[in-house]
């Protein structure tokens, strides 16, 4: 029996897997940004806030925010069908940063979401990924609302290397999401192949 080529099955080919954090202040958006892009349920972590947490717990900025993640959130999405990123988002409270550790064994890049109404709180996060070498790309979620600064006066006032990408996003749109979980992606590969062509030149 003679088969044409509409008869063929294409072989299947396992996707490779990549690790993403997606990290930044206390509620700037990380929740939002997982649930937003993630093809499957995200895994939350969140609970109340509660009147012991407020000492604590700077709502500058975020007043109306109610719940906070306490351990991690977690989402899946597949850029192309041999592509699959798994999204960690960490909790942005200080007294929750010695998960931090854990969350980041075996991750290709980081988001590091800023509010520019908040700035400095991105700057724990940015440190911490500097400091261990791991890629980021830091996202401006522009909020409702929120003053809109040009991009090199935002990367400015972050003091950020000259090779860091810095994007602006809406955490509520997928679309506006995948651009940033993309450039983070090809960010983090372009560092990972430096050292490859330098041995090879």
């Amino acid at each position: 029996m003679a088969f044409g080529r509409s008869s063929r099955t294409k072989p299947y080919v396992e996707p490779v897997t990549l690790k993403i954090l997606v990290a930044g202040g206390f509620g700037v958006g990380k929740t939002t940004l997982v649930g937003a892009v993630s093809e499957i349920r995200p895994l939350r972590t969140e609970e109340m806030l509660s009147e012991a947490g407020r000492p604590v717990d700077d709502l500058h900025g975020v007043e109306s925010k109610t719940t906070t993640t306490v351990a991690m959130d977690f989402g899946r999405i597949t850029l192309r069908e041999d592509l699959v990123l798994y999204l960690f988002g960490t909790p942005g409270q200080d007294r929750f940063w010695f998960l931090w550790d854990e969350l980041a064994q075996g991750a290709l890049g980081a988001i590091v979401l800023a509010d520019t109404r908040r700035l400095e709180d991105s700057f724990a996060a940015i440190d911490y990924f500097e400091r261990r070498g791991i890629p980021f790309t830091v996202a401006v979620n522009c909020f409702e609302g929120a003053q809109r600064f040009p991009a090199e006066s935002v990367r400015g006032a972050l003091d950020l290397d000259p090779e860091v990408e810095l994007v602006m996003c809406d955490a509520r749109d997928r679309e506006s999401v995948k651009n940033v979980l993309v450039a983070v992606v090809e960010h983090a590969l372009v560092l990972a192949d430096r050292p490859r062509a330098a041995v090879t030149s």
